[in-house]
C-alpha cells in the first residue's frame, strides 16, 4: 500500500516539476490524498506488526545505521510538501512555488522507497532478500501502482464528479490518459521481467552457508540434525521458515505476474482504444488488477525468504512438492 502510495506521489511531483498546467488542481488534490491514505495505511500496519507497537518512535533515533529508521524519517518528512503542496493548491497558489514542492514531493518519495527496501537488501543472513533486484523491484512496483491509479484518477467521468463537488476548480484541457496508459505497460512490462528473474535467482541460487559449512563437519559427509533445537515455535520459525509447497508458488507466481502484467497491460491499451465511459472501467479494473497483484507478489517475497538460522532446522531441505 505505501510503494503505490509513494509511487503516486511520485508521478504527481514529476508531473507537478515538469508543467504545474498538466495537471488541473483538483485533480491533483485528489491524487494528493488517495496517495496520503496509501501511504498512511502501509506506515499504521507496519506499525502495528511490530512486536511492541507503543515504542515505534524509538526507531527513529537509529537513522544512521538502521535502514527501518530512515524509512521512518523519510516517510514523515514526506508529508511536509505533501500538506504544504496540498495547501497551495487549494489557496491557488503561483505555478513556480507548485513546481518546487513537486520536485520535493518526488525526490522524497523516491528516497522513502528506497530506504524501505534498504531494510531487506542490508539482511546478509536471507539470500532471497540480499541480492540486486529487491531495490530495483520495490522502485517498478511502486511506479507500477502509482501509475495505474493515476491513470485511474485521471478519468474524465471521476474528474467531472470532484469539479461538480468543488466547482471553482478549473479544468485544464490537457490531458495525461495516454501518457499514463503507455506508463502502465512499460511499467507492467518491466515488473514482469524483474520478477522472473528474480524468481529464478532465488530457485538457483548456490547457499551461501550449509549445514557443513556451519559446523565445519563438511569433510565428512553430509550433516543432518538428529533432533530439532527446541520444541516451541518461537519468532524466526515462525516468520523465516515458512514452508511452501512448489506447487502453490508456482501458482501464485504465475497469479502475480498476470494480475500485475497481463491484466493491466491490456487494459491500459484498451484505454486508448474504447469510449470514454469504457475506457474510465478499464482504469478502474487495471488499478484493482494491479494492487491484488501486488499483495500476492509481496506475500511471496516473504513467504519464500528463508532465513540462515533454519539450517538448525533442517533448512537446506527442499520445499514440499
Amino acid at each position: 500500500m505505501s510503494g503505490c502510495g509513494y509511487g503516486l506521489l511520485f508521478l504527481l511531483g514529476l508531473v507537478l516539476a515538469i508543467d504545474a498546467t498538466l495537471v488541473a488542481r483538483s485533480e491533483a488534490l485528489l491524487t494528493l490524498a488517495v496517495g496520503a491514505i496509501f501511504v498512511i495505511a502501509g506506515l499504521l500496519s507496519s506499525t502495528l506488526h511490530l512486536g511492541q507497537p507503543q515504542r515505534a518512535w524509538r526507531a527513529f533515533s537509529q537513522w544512521r545505521s538502521s535502514w527501518l529508521s530512515r524509512e521512518g524519517v523519510a516517510s514523515v518528512a514526506s508529508f511536509a510538501p505533501m500538506l504544504a503542496l496540498a495547501w497551495c493548491l487549494w489557496r491557488g497558489a503561483d505555478e513556480s512555488l507548485l513546481r518546487g514542492l513537486g520536485a520535493l514531493l518526488a525526490v522524497l518519495a523516491t528516497i522513502t522507497v528506497v530506504c524501505t527496501a534498504g531494510i531487506y537488501t542490508s539482511l546478509k543472513t536471507i539470500a532471497a532478500w540480499h541480492n540486486r533486484f529487491v531495490l530495483p523491484g520495490y522502485l517498478l512496483m511502486g511506479l507500477l501502482g502509482g501509475a495505474v491509479w493515476l491513470l485511474c484518477l485521471n478519468s474524465p467521468h471521476l474528474i467531472h464528479v470532484v469539479k461538480s463537488v468543488q466547482p471553482k476548480f478549473t479544468l485544464i484541457d490537457m490531458r495525461l490518459e495516454e501518457p499514463l496508459a503507455i506508463g502502465v505497460v512499460l511499467f507492467a512490462v518491466a515488473c514482469c521481467v524483474l520478477k522472473y528473474f528474480y524468481w529464478r535467482h532465488i530457485d538457483t541460487a548456490t547457499p551461501t552457508s550449509t549445514p557443513e559449512s556451519a559446523t565445519g563437519l563438511g569433510r565428512f559427509g553430509t550433516v543432518r540434525s538428529v533432533e530439532a533445537p527446541h520444541t516451541e515455535e518461537n519468532y524466526l520459525t515462525h516468520e523465516m521458515g515458512f514452508a511452501l509447497a512448489r506447487k502453490h508458488g508456482k501458482r501464485l507466481r504465475q497469479i502475480a505476474l498476470i494480475l500485475i502484467g497481463v491484466i493491466p497491460i491490456l487494459l491500459a491499451i484498451a484505454t486508448m482504444c474504447v469510449p470514454v465511459s469504457w475506457g474510465a472501467l478499464c482504469a478502474i479494473a487495471a488499478a484493482i488488477a494491479v494492487t491484488a497483484g501486488l499483495f500476492v507478489e509481496r506475500w511471496l517475497f516473504f513467504a519464500q525468504a528463508k532465513h540462515v538460522v533454519m539450517l538448525y532446522y533442517g533448512g537446506t531441505r527442499p520445499d514440499r512438492a
